[in-house]
């Protein structure tokens, strides 16, 4: 599974830690394709509309395949009070 989220992450398929709603699957599509989250989400249901049951089997595959956003800085040691 590593290896599939190593690729994926390297296309840039990831999904964000800002911006979900429910997994970021579509968010992460969004940003990928270069479009606004919310058009993502809507052709996502207006497909589902078109072809019924496709993405309730796609969504959760894709959650489980699509890497989270890594953070963009980790710090080693607990903040100071």
């Amino acid at each position: 599974m590593n290896a599939v989220h190593d690729s994926m992450s390297r296309q840039g398929l990831t999904r964000p830690r800002e911006g979900r709603l429910l997994a970021g699957v579509c968010a992460g599509l969004a940003r990928r394709f270069g479009i606004d989250p919310w058009l993502a989400r809507l052709l996502f249901v207006v497909i589902l509309l078109a072809i019924p049951g496709s993405q309730i089997l796609v969504y959760p595959i894709l959650w489980i395949v699509m890497p989270s956003e890594k953070p963009a800085f980790v710090s080693a040691y607990p903040p100071a009070a």
